[in-house]
């Protein structure tokens, strides 16, 4: 089973990489580089978590392949650190300003190789849970609207980038003021919950996101989704919620229900991400103007995509 993190060593010296990778074998995966320039290569094909950067190096030295490093949006919040014969403060200190996290003196000793690697681990580790923790709707564990607007970006800009059809569905609570209203915020934050559950279940392949917007609303990102398919998955979540069988009497004994607005488009330069979700946003509307407890499609341009 491979380990959690990839730790990538670049050295000019084999002896240097191949001791360094026996120590940190059994901890991290190992990828290794024999010069700065294929170090900054591997880092950008491979996304290590941590470097171990030699300073003496020829053609391209620890501090210039640093530079390269730091120049790149890809690579620059990869943690580095510096290992090094050289001991005077001037070196160190220009390590270090150049965003280094760390100096490892040489000769090389297990121990305090292990003991670093492992701190800086640990530290990629808690910064990824606080990361995780930024983008999750604490009652629901779906991922929040700030996720939902830094997904929306990314998969517009690749899915124009392959010319494929992105969808997407604004989802509502039928009447969930009233619910909350007659049965208190503790039976809605459960009612919450249980459609977060149904939602999430329906939307958790093929890159797909489904975040909660906000109070009663949701939304859900489907990439490289038709409009039909868009369709067939939201008419399976609203016939789940209703087969959940939340009775609201504030209802006329009428049971809990969703309402979804969904659109499509191939993204393009003529439109901008936010027009889909207006499109979406405008056919929730008319879902609940219908009856609610349905879905209905809109084209965020004038031509409709099947």
């Amino acid at each position: 089973m491979p380990n959690s993190f990839s730790v990538l060593i670049i050295d000019d010296e084999i002896i240097n990489l191949q001791i360094i990778s026996d120590i940190l074998r059994s901890e991290v995966d190992i990828i290794m580089a024999k010069s700065g320039e294929q170090g900054v290569r591997k880092a950008l094909e491979l996304s290590p978590d941590l470097i171990l950067l030699d300073v003496m190096m020829p053609d391209m030295d620890g501090f210039e392949t640093m530079e390269k490093l730091s120049q790149d949006s890809r690579t620059c919040d990869i943690p580095v650190i510096f290992i090094t014969a050289l001991d005077d403060i001037k070196n160190e200190e220009k390590g270090l300003l150049l965003g280094a996290s760390d100096y490892i003196q040489k000769p090389i000793h297990a121990s305090i190789i292990k003991a670093r690697v492992a701190l800086h681990l640990k530290l990629i580790n808690q910064h990824r849970i606080l990361e995780r923790l930024s983008t999750i709707d604490p009652l629901t564990s779906l991922a929040n609207r700030r996720k939902y607007e830094e997904t929306i970006r990314s998969e517009w800009k690749l899915m124009e980038e392959i010319n494929e059809t992105l969808s997407l569905a604004v989802i509502d609570i039928d009447n969930f003021k009233q619910y909350n209203d007659f049965y208190g915020h503790a039976a809605g934050d459960k009612v919450l919950q249980k459609v977060a559950a149904i939602l999430a279940n329906n939307f958790k392949h093929n890159s797909n996101l489904v975040a909660r917007y906000g109070g009663e609303e949701f939304v859900a990102i489907m990439p490289r989704t038709s409009k039909k398919e868009a369709l067939q998955r939201l008419n399976k979540c609203i016939s789940e919620v209703q087969e959940m069988a939340i009775t609201c009497k504030k209802e006329n004994d009428n049971v809990v229900t969703i309402s979804a607005g969904v659109s499509s488009i191939i993204p393009n330069d003529g439109f901008k991400f936010e027009s889909l979700f207006a499109a979406a946003d405008e056919a929730l509307y008319l879902a609940k103007y219908e009856g609610k407890n349905q879905v209905k499609w809109k084209s965020a341009k004038a031509k409709d995509i099947a």
